[in-house]
């Protein structure tokens, strides 16, 4: 009878944790035994240039001070590799890219509809949606559909849309004038520079 047993790295003892850095290896950058090249360039943890080495030979210094070879200039000739702590230089890269989602401002599109015979209150109502979007920070598209034969009357929709934008003008812009697409005719109003976001 024949048993086929698994091995995992959870069974191997290890003698220390230099062995368990060596196993792991990233996606996305060649680090340790993934870099190809014969002879590299090599930079150690402060910066400073050790010179040309062998690929084995730059492996045994980086082990030997319980850190990674990161290939960082593959096009380079030799690639030059740098010995460093990967674990904690993607800790660092995921922190700064968390920041800079942080900071990037992200611009949303709403739509507000009318009809060319829009009634007063209506339009207010209209209004003073798209002025609270505006003062958050989003765009405002302002669309206005025409049903049966209202298409031949495009400029009741035209007024609409001026005098929807002159209600807006302090807090907004008219960042594309009022065009025709098919059955609508819309415009894009964005937020004023200086207003608050």
């Amino acid at each position: 009878m024949k048993i086929n047993t698994c091995l995992t790295l959870d069974h191997v003892p290890l003698v220390s944790n230099k062995i368990r850095r060596w196993l792991n290896i990233s996606k996305d950058v060649n680090v340790n035994e993934n870099i190809r090249a014969r002879e590299v360039r090599l930079i150690d943890a402060n910066g400073d240039q050790l010179g040309i080495k062998s690929r084995q030979e730059a492996l045994e210094i980086a082990e030997t001070r319980n850190l990674d070879l990161v290939l960082v200039a593959p096009k380079a000739k030799p690639p030059v590799c740098r010995i460093m702590d990967y674990g904690k230089y993607r800790f660092e890269q995921q922190k700064k890219d968390k920041e800079a989602r942080k900071k990037q401002k992200v611009i949303n599109v709403k739509e507000v509809r009318l009809s060319p015979g829009i009634e007063e209150h209506d339009f207010n109502t209209k209004l003073r949606n798209a002025r609270k979007f505006l003062d958050k920070g989003d765009k405002v598209k302002v669309s206005i559909r025409f049903r049966g034969r209202a298409i031949t009357h495009k400029e009741l929709g035209q007024k609409v849309l001026e005098r929807f934008a002159e209600a807006c003008k302090d807090i907004a812009t008219v960042e594309q004038r009022a065009k025709m697409e098919g059955r609508s005719m819309f415009m894009m109003l964005a937020p004023s520079t200086g207003e608050k976001n």
